[in-house]
């Protein structure tokens, strides 16, 4: 795998799990439609466990291939940035829950 595809692969998994929770947080703040905070949740989960599974897959194949490990570790380290986003939209979301 090619460098620009390992990073690319980072962004495209961060940019799609980001676009989602935008759209679950601000249609329910907008509409108050439970369907986008159950939607939410959801992707917390499910989310959560995809953006985990991607991460170790990068940081296996970049511990197996050497030359890549930069590039895997910058590519994990993108993907990483979703989490302190999740737990914002999670405090968001209860608060406007209740």
């Amino acid at each position: 795998m090619e460098d620009q595809n390992i990073l690319n692969l980072g962004k495209m998994v961060f940019g799609m799990s980001f676009l989602a929770g935008n759209i679950c947080l601000f249609g329910y703040v907008i509409t108050k439609n439970f369907w986008f905070a159950d939607s939410g949740f959801l992707l917390l989960v499910y989310g959560t466990l995809i953006n985990l599974i991607i991460v170790l897959g990068l940081l296996i194949y970049g511990g197996i291939r050497k030359a890549k490990r930069k590039t895997c570790f910058q590519s994990a380290g993108i993907l990483l940035i979703n989490i302190p986003f999740a737990i914002i939209y999670t405090m968001i979301g209860i608060t406007h829950l209740k």
